[in-house]
């Protein structure tokens, strides 16, 4: 398939290697949406694209044996994700789950041969608790019916697929009291050629694959997640891992060798751990907490009897934990195998050897990258030896390693867009041929700003950090329009990267604070937990406190600042402006709650159960969550405000931001509503992104000035 028209500034990211190493698959967006492309390694530039669909592609893994390449993508853009499978030379697409409107799947691991791929389905919620609200897509599956194979066949289609049914309620970890990970129902895989699906097509479900998604049927009252193990050649029938009611989150990491144990991550945010299972009884044979952040926690070594992790059990920071199993899986012992003082484990990958293990450590920000030699399982040596990169950019967002040895980076910095390079020759990173030069990768005319890192205090004491950006060619000593951006999360940390966003900004004559509040991760587990319960009104304390800061510093006017911020630094930029009304002369808030209360009726359900972990109970703590809420205190709302949403939002629904502009505009307060089209929680698509970034500078700009007159606060 012929590339499209390439943009002239683009990135690329997301690696994923062939077992030979000679060829990458990675998502780009050179074609205005994130999709799924391929290149050869050495050199050359001859990158062509395997999905020309406008579906933005999310995850990229490569099989084992080298035959399919599996990815996510997002239909219409929204939060309901789909894994398909393509072979190298772009024939052979096929969605293996997530095929159904409601229904929802993303990317687990390959079993080590490349003849399964793990899948996670989220189960729809049954239908009299169907989520109707706007920016939610309709839910078609039918009533649930009884265990097992129903036989039914979904013609609609090309080809035919069974439709799997859930397991009986009552099975996974809690039902009816039973301990954690006993009671499990496993499907063992059909004799060799049973159950073929006859018909499977192009672009249709394959054979073997979940038809709608997931578990149809309506799936159990609360919705749920399960973990299959899946055909890509549409032979054996989908194979059941595991499944869990009411689940916060649960992607298969790793599945040993021969397949008797499987690695999984499950748990809400600040609670996540890991579960090794044996998949012939069902039963967890060990589980261990595991940090928040990349998903992809850890492997066991060939031969099962060494997990190793990144893990922050009682620590404040992440590091590489070796666990020892008897021959059933079950923890002998537990040990550290790298740290590091006041930085955490950011990303760790290993290849299926096991001899060595890549890792990439979070510096306050900055990432510094290593490989390890991993001793053999018996053996009681420490890792080693340890090489180091000096690397082109600040940070590693991911790593795919090759067998042969080294790896294919994805690395993103201040003054570009994220690119991949090359680490397989001497560990010193090449530029793949298809991915931007430094040079090519920023808009032309205004040179990127390198941020400096800024520490504060909070008025209880507590150390933040942060990156300031300061606007170029403007005088040093005088204050200038000022804009406090805040990060997702809250456990999402910020990160030297080139941001369009900063950048667009700064061309407007505005510097641009983005600090890490409480509840950020980057700065060790107290501070992820610093913003737990009655801590959120001391995070958004945190907002007021960097604002003073930088004005203390000279740096910002305090007649011309503003709070912006996407997700839950959606939330806080509401917050700001209803708990600190004299402060900001105006706000941008993105994709943010403004209530808690619509929040969790309108949200998935397993973001529900993740969200009630780090804000509270929707029950249990219902006045916290209502006195939380930037809505309960709407009456303090001077200042203007934007809000900007995508349309398909099921993380936070539109309804979030449509109420706070709504009750603004009743109160005689200048409020508009930006809605996105074909955009879910993140925002893919490179018109889209455009037009956001342009809106907000615009009315930043409208209300804060590029001049250097200052005037008093609207």
């Amino acid at each position: 398939m012929d590339p499209p028209t390439v943009l002239s500034v683009h990135g690329c990211w997301y690696p994923a290697a062939d077992p030979t190493g000679d060829h990458v698959a990675f998502i780009c967006d050179r074609a205005g949406v994130p999709q799924l492309w391929s290149g050869p390694a050495g050199g050359g530039d001859e990158a062509h694209i395997l999905d020309a669909r406008p579906d933005p592609v999310t995850e990229v893994s490569w099989s084992p044996d080298g035959r399919w390449i599996a990815y996510t993508a997002a239909p219409g853009g929204g939060e309901h994700t789909r894994v398909l499978v393509v072979r190298p030379d772009g024939t052979g697409c096929r969605v293996l789950a997530g095929a159904e409107p409601g229904a929802s799947a993303h990317l687990g691991c390959w079993t080590r041969d490349g003849a399964a791929l793990a899948v996670t389905v989220a189960q729809p919620s049954a239908a009299n608790g169907a989520h109707s609200g706007a920016g939610h897509l309709p839910q078609d599956a039918g009533p649930a019916g009884p265990g097992g194979f129903s036989g039914e066949v979904w013609t609609e289609r090309d080809g035919h697929a069974t439709l799997l049914h859930p397991p009986a309620r009552g099975a996974g970890p809690g039902a009816g009291g039973a301990a954690y990970g006993t009671g499990l129902p496993v499907l063992a895989p059909p004799a060799s050629g049973a159950a073929a699906h006859a018909g499977a097509t192009s672009g249709g479900p394959a054979g073997g694959a979940l038809a709608g998604g997931g578990l149809p049927g309506g799936g159990l009252p609360d919705g749920g997640l399960a973990a299959y193990l899946l055909d890509p050649d549409g032979i054996r029938a989908p194979v059941l891992l595991f499944s869990e009611a009411g689940a916060a989150s649960l992607r298969v990491c790793d599945v040993g060798a021969g397949g008797r144990f499987a690695l999984l991550r499950r748990g809400p945010r600040g609670r996540r751990e890991a579960v090794l299972l044996d998949t012939s009884s069902g039963h967890a044979t060990a589980r261990l907490p595991v940090a928040d952040g990349d998903p992809w926690i850890g492997r066991l070594s060939p031969d099962s009897r060494v997990l190793w992790l990144r893990s922050d059990a009682d620590r404040e920071f992440a590091a590489l934990l070796r666990a020892r199993l008897d021959q059933d899986g079950a923890l002998q012992e537990l040990s550290v195998a790298a740290e590091r003082e006041e930085s955490a484990l950011d990303l760790l990958s290993l290849p299926d050897h096991g001899r060595w293990a890549l890792l990439a450590w979070n510096m306050q920000g900055a990432s510094e990258l290593e490989s390890v030699g991993l001793p053999a399982a018996h053996s009681n040596e420490p890792v080693g030896p340890h090489h180091r990169s000096a690397l082109p950019h600040e940070v590693v967002t991911r790593m795919a390693p090759v067998g042969r040895g080294g790896l294919f980076a994805a690395l993103s910095g201040s003054r570009r867009r994220p690119g991949i390079w090359d680490l397989t020759g001497d560990f010193g990173p090449v530029r793949t041929g298809w991915t931007a030069s430094d040079e090519d990768a920023a808009p032309p005319g205004r040179p990127p700003v390198s941020p400096v890192p800024l520490r504060c205090r909070g008025r209880d004491g507590l150390m933040l950090g942060g990156w300031y950006y300061r606007a170029p060619q403007r005088d040093p000593g005088r204050p200038v329009p000022c804009v406090i951006h805040l990060h997702g999360g809250p456990e999402e940390q910020e990160r030297p990267v080139f941001s369009p966003l900063y950048h667009e900004l700064l061309g407007r004559g505005m510097d641009v604070f983005a600090p890490d509040v409480r509840g950020s991760s980057g700065w060790g587990r107290s501070f992820v937990d610093a913003d737990l319960g009655t801590g959120r009104f001391a995070a958004i304390d945190d907002v007021a406190d960097c604002a003073a800061h930088v004005v203390s510093l000279g740096y910002a006017d305090p007649l011309r600042l503003a709070v912006m911020g996407r997700s839950y630094g959606g939330y806080l930029t509401m917050a700001s402006l209803v708990w600190h009304p004299g402060l900001f002369r105006t706000g941008v808030a993105v994709c943010g709650m403004s209530d808690f209360a619509t929040f969790f009726t309108g949200t998935e359900p397993w973001i529900a159960q993740s969200a009630a972990a780090k804000y509270g109970h929707p029950e249990r703590d219902r006045d916290l969550l209502r006195a939380l809420s930037p809505m309960s205190r709407i009456d303090q709302l001077r200042a203007p405000v934007l809000a900007v949403h995508g349309e398909h939002d099921t993380n936070v629904p539109p309804t979030e931001s449509e109420q706070f502009v709504r009750a603004a505009r009743e109160r005689g307060v200048p409020a508009e509503l930006l809605t996105l089209r074909d955009e879910g929680h993140e925002f893919l698509r490179a018109d889209n992104r455009r037009l956001y970034r342009r809106a907000a500078a615009d009315w930043l700009e409208q209300h804060l000035g590029s001049g250097t007159a200052s005037g008093p606060p609207a």
